[in-house]
């Protein structure tokens, strides 16, 4: 698939996104809201089959976000996902993991660091924090509580 072919097989997937940009020749990015990643992810993975990176999570100032990055190797594109969650104080988005398993430990990761819950995830214990960390405290929020608390690693005295 050559790059006008990948641009009109993106066209397909254009009234779930918010808006799509190009900020370089290999760099694409695809604007969703929460609700639509799923289908515009699976699209990505099935249809087109990309491969999937990584997925990392931002808390931005109004919402938060996560970015699902492919590879699209045969142009050596880039294709990042970006799905903002706007409900902050409940932030939710479906799980990708049914379809795609290499995302699971990721979306483990983002699940505790930032506290976004990942629906339908087959497996969403914990990953990376240590089994006592206090719930509800996400260390990546930028509203996470800081040393005051008494919230700090017991390894770094």
């Amino acid at each position: 698939m050559n790059q006008q072919e990948l641009s009109d097989r993106l066209s397909e997937i254009k009234g779930k996104l918010i808006d799509t940009q190009q900020p370089l020749d290999d760099r694409i990015f695809l604007l969703c809201e929460a609700e639509n990643s799923y289908a515009v992810n699976k699209f990505l993975f099935e249809q087109l089959s990309l491969r999937f990176v990584i997925a990392t999570g931002i808390d931005s100032d109004d919402c938060f976000e996560v970015l699902y990055h492919y590879a699209y190797d045969q142009l050596g594109y880039i294709i990042t996902v970006r799905a903002f969650i706007r409900d902050i104080e409940n932030p939710a988005i479906e799980s990708i993991a049914p379809f795609l398993p290499g995302a699971e430990w990721i979306e483990r990761e983002i699940h505790d660091l930032f506290g976004i819950e990942f629906r339908n995830h087959p497996n969403m214990r914990r990953l990376i924090l240590a089994d006592d960390w206090p719930e509800g405290v996400y260390p990546l929020r930028k509203a996470c509580p800081g040393p005051a608390t008494g919230i700090r690693n017991e390894g770094n005295k």
